[in-house]
């Protein structure tokens, strides 16, 4: 598989280290207005060939022409957020900067799935849906992948297993509006309380998880100036999941076409992901509480999608 990854700051850059070691991939080029920037990235990655198990990866430095033939295309350039803004402050700027990269991808691989990490990435998943010619299952924001990691984490570490053995999602927004699916919460197919009478008594405070997982990117910010490392394992969770047709479910930005009754936005709800991208948006029985919030996470992004022009 070849992979473009557009924009080489700090999450672009942490992006292409992640994708070296998805043995699916074999080829990344790295695409970015600092092009001396991005050369030091790649040169640096380079020289970490030799210390893998992997298959050895062709990473380079190129333009829009140097990405015709990419299977996929992951959108990580624009600005990012800075301490005090919200997600959907950027919305103006990154919206600009995404018609620019657009442009480039449709004119060099107008097929290649497209992949939006950019915030905020719900208003740039429904815009470059707009914007591209490709359908809604080819274009996918991450989304609430990694607000959904945060929680799982805090969850499992509170129960003191494993984290792959929770099964949560956080859905809606990737911002102040997402909300936890607590009546599909579980562990190993028990209910969080089921399952403390087995193993670790533990009492967590549902609104405190939640919360805690909705401002752990700004704590991240607060401490080191950006985040990184989580969103590029989201990335590389969806890189693999296409590229091996895994058909695994995962909690990503999708345009709706009807689904939970909604459409002309775009959030994250639970898809079917494989080779075809999103192969199915699954509605999940949420609860009354659960569809009134994802009504209201719908009802945010409608109005920052309005006031990004579209």
């Amino acid at each position: 598989m070849k992979v473009a990854v557009i924009g080489a700051g700090k999450v672009g850059s942490a992006v292409v280290g992640d994708l070296m070691h998805v043995g699916s991939v074999s080829q990344i080029v790295l695409v970015s207005r600092d092009r001396y920037r991005a050369e030091g990235e790649v040169l640096d990655y380079q020289h970490t060939t030799s210390f893998t198990h992997y298959p050895c990866v062709d990473v380079r430095v190129g333009g829009y022409e140097d990405c015709a033939g990419a299977d996929l295309a992951v959108i990580a350039a624009g600005p990012s957020i800075q301490e005090g803004q919200t997600r959907t402050d950027l919305a103006a700027q990154n919206v600009q900067v995404l018609r620019e990269i657009l442009d480039g991808l449709d004119r060099h691989c107008p097929q290649c799935f497209l992949i939006l990490v950019t915030n905020p990435v719900d208003v740039l998943t429904f815009a470059a849906h707009r914007l591209s010619a490709r359908p809604r299952n080819r274009v996918i924001g991450t989304g609430t992948m990694i607000d959904t990691a945060r929680l799982i984490q805090s969850i499992a570490s509170a129960y003191r297993i494993d984290p792959k053995n929770v099964f949560v999602y956080m859905l809606g927004e990737h911002g102040e509006t997402s909300f936890a699916a607590w009546s599909m919460a579980n562990i190993c197919g028990l209910s969080l309380e089921e399952f403390g009478k087995l193993h670790v008594a533990a009492r967590i405070d549902r609104d405190q998880e939640e919360l805690r997982a909705k401002q752990a990117g700004y704590e991240i910010l607060r401490r080191k100036g950006y985040t990184s490392h989580g969103i590029a394992a989201a990335v590389a969770r969806l890189v693999i999941a296409i590229a091996t047709d895994e058909k695994c479910i995962l909690p990503v930005s999708v345009p709706l076409e009807g689904e939970y009754g909604l459409r002309d936005t775009a959030l994250s709800v639970p898809c079917v992901v494989g080779a075809g991208g999103v192969e199915k948006v699954l509605e999940f029985p949420l609860s009354l509480e659960e569809r009134r919030r994802l009504q209201a996470s719908a009802d945010h992004l409608a109005e920052a999608i309005a006031r990004a022009g579209f």
